[in-house]
């Protein structure tokens, strides 16, 4: 799950049926796979918008 967070905070358009495939060999279902990718793009997100407010700088 791990390298599949990476691999889509990193570059989401290299993601590949395979590693949704990878998932589901680890216990995933479709489900928990969507999950996985909202709550990691959300946070990506989030920090984004953050680091271009220069939230928590001093």
């Amino acid at each position: 799950m791990l390298d599949f967070v990476v691999q889509l905070t990193k570059d989401a358009t290299k993601i590949q049926r395979d590693d949704h495939d990878k998932l589901r060999a680890a216990g995933f279902d479709d489900k928990a796979i969507l999950q996985i990718t909202l709550i990691a793009s959300w946070f990506n997100y989030i920090n984004r918008v953050a680091d271009a407010l220069g939230v928590g700088r001093e």
